[in-house]
């Protein structure tokens, strides 16, 4: 009697005091998905000559929002502000070249990798690097807070310590930190090798060149979005493995980046 009578009463909980909706729930009954992107990182993101929003991660967000039957909003961020927008509840997903780090997952979460890059120094012509560890002497700068800053700092305390004779500076934005080598305000800066190929295609910076790879792990990106949205974060991972499977990540890839399909899978362990 006791058990028929406390099932009979978990049934008859109004449906709302069980059920949550999620974000995947929010976007659907929106219309839109809000994307957070960086739109200072051409070739992954950047504004045309007529100001629209255009890229790699541009791309990604409106396939998503293909997939889900919604439309897409690109929500301009810099590189600090993609955490903050996302649990501001400014944006829905961060499709922002955000590296998977144990730091961050503290406080976010992150679907499986969508693409990876490498890193590569960029420096101002004469600036004489030969290899990365002649960045000891120089000049160096990075945007605050993305990966290339975290190792560069982490390989100068550990691996050079008191023998940096150098300066390091952060810059705001990726734009700021280009000026910069360019004035020769700076010897060297971190960036991608994605970052390197196509600012000297540009002719942009006529007084950088390419500099040598940096000794780092490969950067492996993922989205980013709340870290205990589990239905939407499941979404995010079936999005990014369609992608694959049906070819169109190759096509993204191959439009705005080039050369060889990366792997998005790491030897030996599941993801």
């Amino acid at each position: 009697m006791f058990s028929r009578i406390t099932m009979s009463a978990v049934l008859a909980l109004p449906v709302s005091g069980i059920a949550h909706a999620d974000v995947l729930d929010d976007v659907l009954q929106r219309g839109s998905v809000r994307c957070a992107v960086v739109l200072d990182y051409p070739p992954i993101g950047f504004r045309t000559a007529d100001n629209k929003p255009a890229g790699f991660d541009v791309d990604y967000c409106e396939d998503l929002a293909k997939a889900l039957g919604v439309t897409a909003e690109v929500v301009e961020v810099t590189w600090p502000e993609r955490i903050p927008a996302l649990i501001s509840g400014k944006v829905d997903v961060a499709v922002a070249s955000a590296s998977d780090t144990l730091e961050r997952a503290k406080t976010v979460g992150f679907s499986i990798p969508y693409r990876v890059d490498t890193y590569q120094i960029m420096q101002h012509k004469g600036a004489g690097l030969r290899t990365y560890d002649d960045l000891k002497t120089k000049r160096v700068g990075a945007v605050i807070g993305n990966t290339q800053e975290t190792n560069f700092l982490a390989y100068k305390e550990k691996v050079w310590g008191d023998g940096f004779a150098g300066t390091y500076t952060s810059f705001q934005n990726e734009n700021e930190a280009y000026v910069a080598l360019e004035q020769g305000q700076v010897d060297a800066i971190v960036v991608t090798a994605i970052a390197v190929h196509n600012l000297l295609e540009s002719g942009k910076y006529p007084d950088t060149e390419a500099g040598p790879m940096t000794p780092y792990l490969p950067d492996v990106v993922s989205m980013m979005t709340i870290r205990q949205e589990y239905g939407w974060l499941n979404y995010l991972n079936l999005f990014i493995n369609q992608q694959v499977r049906t070819g169109r990540f190759d096509e993204v890839y191959k439009k705005w980046i080039g050369g060889e399909i990366p792997k998005l899978t790491i030897d030996r362990v599941y993801y």
